[in-house]
């Protein structure tokens, strides 16, 4: 397909809207599951060695419609701290960006009921690529001649995350430096703006086999809506989960999650758009998996539902 320059910068525009300003970090649908990429204070909670990896794709039908793929590991170091790494490769079009941050956290314990208080920060760095190799334009000599190779953007990041046996609310702030983006590209160059994110659920217990977690995932960026996801899961017998997701005025989203071996966790989810991109695409769908290793002689008795 040739493209006009037209149509290049165009997408430039685009992609400043959607990257700068919608969504500089990449968008999850399992968020619960997946906290530790945007809380700090998170790593480490879970108290065993923990990897994850999950892999999204966005807007199916749309070519060049993001991609996202993560992978993270967390473990907690004495009784109250916690240490985690995390890679995120985001790609949109000729656009890739990987985010690669190193988490510490401390804990402190509240009370003697088990309430705890992780407060972490983050620290790394985002290396952003654009390719023009990947795009086929009618006037070479026009198009943009400039890529961008692996440009260096650092990043610090900080959080709060109160938990419980049942509860969770968390506060964070995962970007605090305002990287400026696609300066080379005067159409596109913008200044990261910092977003801040307020997590929080409740696990009921129905009856012995049936647990309800109704959970909640806000983010604001200035100049922008309150984004608002609220989500309500189901966990069978302590190995199935079965849920919706509600993000407003964006999709509505099923999800399902087995734990097809002792702590090893499988998750699927599909979003279905709600607004006007639904004529232009089938959907988005994501693929998460997590192992936890618990420590030897110790006995899950119950897999924690966040």
């Amino acid at each position: 397909m040739k493209l006009p320059l037209a149509l290049i910068k165009a997408f430039f525009i685009l992609l400043g809207i959607y990257c700068g300003y919608a969504q500089q970090n990449p968008q999850f649908t399992q968020y619960q599951f997946n906290p530790m990429t945007v809380n700090a204070g998170y790593t480490g909670s879970r108290g065993d060695l923990t990897l994850m990896a999950l892999y999204r794709s966005q807007w199916s039908g749309i070519e060049g419609a993001p991609r996202t793929m993560t992978f993270s590991v967390e473990t907690p170091v004495g009784t109250f701290d916690g240490l985690g790494l995390s890679v995120i490769q985001d790609e949109l079009g000729p656009s890739q960006e990987t985010y690669m941050d190193a988490n510490y956290a401390h804990t402190l314990l509240l009370n003697s009921t088990n309430a705890r208080l992780g407060l972490g920060i983050k620290a790394g760095v985002r290396l952003l690529s654009i390719d023009w190799s990947k795009g086929n334009f009618r006037d070479p000599e026009a198009v943009f001649n400039t890529n961008i190779n692996s440009k260096l953007l650092p990043n610090l990041g900080a959080g709060g995350y109160f938990y419980s046996d049942k509860s969770y609310l968390g506060f964070s702030i995962p970007n605090l430096l305002p990287n400026v983006r696609y300066e080379e590209f005067e159409e596109a160059e913008e200044t990261e703006r910092i977003q801040y994110y307020l997590i929080g659920g409740h696990v009921f217990e129905l009856g012995s086999d049936i647990k309800f977690k109704p959970s909640f995932y806000l983010k604001y960026v200035r100049g922008n809506p309150l984004s608002k996801d609220v989500s309500a899961n189901f966990l069978l017998f302590d190995t199935f989960s079965l849920g919706a997701n509600y993000r407003f005025d964006e999709s509505l989203s099923g999800v399902l999650g087995m734990e097809i071996a002792p702590g090893f966790i499988f998750g699927y989810a599909y979003d279905y758009n709600t607004n006007e991109l639904n004529y232009y695409n089938s959907g988005s769908h994501e693929v998460f998996l997590r192992y936890q290793l618990v420590s030897k002689g110790t006995i899950l008795k119950s897999p924690r539902f966040f």
